[in-house]
């Protein structure tokens, strides 16, 4: 016998596939917020649509709690806009990691009138080579050959 409170297909897939980063938010990172916003036009006809916020995190509070918030604050116009988002919300559909700054304190209000760039965190890329001279090359492919050319018994 199913519960009452049973979840569709869809659900789950969102739950098992989710691509952002809400439980790892930090203070410094640039993240771009997918925010759904329904409007009522002039006939009253209901319209949702999503609309992308993307700034830097001044501050995560509550953690892994249900009522979990980031501020996000972005500068359009040369005018400073704060944001706070409830992460768990269905409101917000994903939160997307942009670029990951350098910044030492939890809670990163200093950054509303701080003037200098922040250094971005660079992470080891795993798919690159690693760099090879051509005398490793040669003696390599001098190892193949010799291996290739020799008959097995």
């Amino acid at each position: 016998m199913l519960g009452a409170r049973t979840l569709n297909l869809s659900a789950i897939y969102k739950i098992c596939m989710l691509e952002d980063i809400r439980l790892s938010l930090k203070p410094g990172m640039i993240v771009k917020v997918y925010q759904r916003i329904r409007e009522k036009n002039a006939k009253g006809e209901e319209k949702e649509r999503i609309q992308i916020f993307e700034g830097t995190v001044l501050a995560v509070k509550h953690g892994s709690q249900p009522g979990a918030t980031a501020t996000v604050r972005k500068i359009s116009k040369g005018i400073g806009v704060e944001k706070i988002f409830p992460i768990h919300s269905p409101v917000v559909e994903k939160i997307e990691l942009v670029r990951e700054m350098k910044v030492r304190q939890a809670n990163a209000f200093f950054l509303r009138d701080y003037k200098k760039k922040l250094r971005e965190i660079r992470k080891p890329n795993v798919d690159s080579k690693p760099k090879v001279g051509k005398k490793e090359e040669k003696a390599v492919e001098n190892k193949v050959e010799e291996v290739v050319a020799e008959p097995k018994i």
